[in-house]
C-alpha cells in the first residue's frame, strides 16, 4: 500500500453565528465533527449525503479556503496551514478543484483559452506564448473540446462545454488529486454521463486521484472505489463501494439508497417500502447519536451515547449501535 496523498485527522469546522445581544457568549454552527479520511494516488473517493451535511465544507477545508478549529490536514506528509503561503502554493499545484456551476467558475471576461492559460501562469510560471498555446490546445482536445473554442467566451458555450473547459483548466497542470464538488449536478443527465466518463478516463490515463462530492448515488457507484457517508458533519459510514451499496450498515445510508428512483415499477426494489426519515434534525445540544431524531430504530441507548465508528466488515466502518441488527439492504442504483 502506498503512502496516502491526503490525510485528514479529527477535522472539525464551525462558523460563528451572530450574537443576539451585546455581551452574549458567542454561538457556533458546527459543520464538521471529527472527520477522518485518506486518499491514495490513483484512487477515487465518493462523499455523499443530503444538502447541508458538510460535503462541500470538507472540500473547502482541505483546500484551506476555510479554517478548521480542530484536527489536521496533511498533503503528501506535510501539514496544510493557511499561515504557510508557500506550502499552500505547492499543494495547490498538485490539488485542483472543479465546482458545481460551470458558468460561475469561469471568468466571463476571459476567453476559454485565457482561463486555461491563467492556471499555467499562476502555478507553473509558464508565460511563453507558443508553449502556452500548445498546452491549452492539447488539454482542450483531451477533454473533448475543439481547440478552436479557446477563442470563445463562457456565454458562447453550453453548460457541458463549460464544464469540460473547467476540467481542462484544473487538469492542465496535471494535479495528483482532483476534487469535484457536485461537478455534474447542474448538467443534463446525458451530459452528466459524458463528464463522468471523461473524469474516469483522465484518472486512469494520468494516475490522478479523485474526490467526488455528490448526492447522486448512481454516479458515485460508477466512479468511486470507496464511499464516505456524511450526516450533519459526522461520518456515519465509510467503506469500499460495493460493500456500502450492497450491505449498508447505517440507517441513514439505507434511507439514501431507498430514495433512489427505480425506473422499473415491476422490479423488487421498486416495491420495497422506503425508509422514511421522520422527525427533526438534531440540535447542537442533543446528546447521543446525531441521527437519533430521524432514525426509526432509535432507542434509549441512541439517545444517551454517541456511537463510535466500529468495523462492520473488511475496511467497512459504521457509527451505529445496532448495525448488526440491520437487514442486508438490496443493491442501490446500478
Amino acid at each position: 500500500m502506498s503512502d496516502p496523498l491526503l490525510q485528514v485527522s479529527g477535522l472539525g469546522v464551525r462558523f460563528p453565528v451572530r450574537r443576539r445581544r451585546f455581551g452574549a457568549p458567542p454561538q457556533w454552527l458546527t459543520a464538521l465533527v471529527d472527520v477522518h479520511l485518506e486518499i491514495e494516488a490513483g484512487r477515487s473517493l465518493g462523499v455523499v449525503g443530503e444538502s447541508g451535511c458538510g460535503k462541500s465544507t470538507r472540500a473547502r477545508a482541505i483546500l484551506a479556503l476555510v479554517e478548521p478549529h480542530a484536527g489536521e490536514i496533511r498533503w503528501r506528509g506535510a501539514a496544510v496551514r493557511r499561515s504557510d503561503p508557500a506550502g499552500l502554493r505547492r499543494m495547490r499545484r498538485e490539488l485542483q478543484v472543479v465546482f458545481q456551476d460551470p458558468f460561475g467558475s469561469l471568468d466571463p471576461r476571459m476567453s476559454i483559452g485565457e482561463s486555461v492559460a491563467e492556471a499555467l501562469d499562476a502555478l507553473e510560471g509558464l508565460t511563453e506564448s507558443a508553449s502556452v498555446r500548445s498546452r491549452v490546445a492539447a488539454v482542450l482536445e483531451e477533454v473533448g473540446l475543439d481547440p478552436s473554442l479557446a477563442r470563445r467566451y463562457p456565454h458562447e458555450l453550453s453548460g457541458g462545454q463549460c464544464q469540460r473547459a473547467a476540467i481542462a483548466r484544473a487538469t492542465v497542470v496535471r494535479p495528483r488529486l482532483l476534487i469535484c464538488d457536485e461537478a455534474v449536478s447542474a448538467l443534463d443527465v446525458s451530459v452528466q454521463a459524458q463528464i463522468v466518463n471523461l473524469l474516469s478516463a483522465l484518472s486512469a490515463r494520468h494516475g490522478m486521484a479523485l474526490m467526488f462530492i455528490s448526492h447522486n448515488l448512481a454516479v458515485v457507484r460508477h466512479l468511486c472505489d470507496e464511499v464516505v457517508v456524511l450526516y450533519l458533519g459526522h461520518v456515519v459510514e465509510r467503506g469500499p463501494r460495493e460493500s456500502v451499496f450492497s450491505t449498508p450498515r447505517h440507517p441513514y445510508t439505507r434511507a439514501l439508497l431507498a430514495a433512489v428512483p427505480e425506473p422499473d415499477p415491476a422490479s423488487a426494489l421498486a416495491t420495497e417500502p422506503i425508509d422514511v426519515l421522520p422527525g427533526r434534525f438534531a440540535a447542537a445540544s442533543d446528546r447521543g447519536c446525531v441521527f437519533q431524531s430521524r432514525c426509526p430504530r432509535a432507542d434509549a441507548l441512541c439517545a444517551s451515547q454517541s456511537p463510535a465508528l466500529v468495523e462492520a466488515g473488511p475496511a467497512h466502518v459504521t457509527a451505529c449501535h445496532h448495525w448488526q441488527a440491520l437487514e442486508a439492504w438490496p443493491a442501490g442504483p446500478r
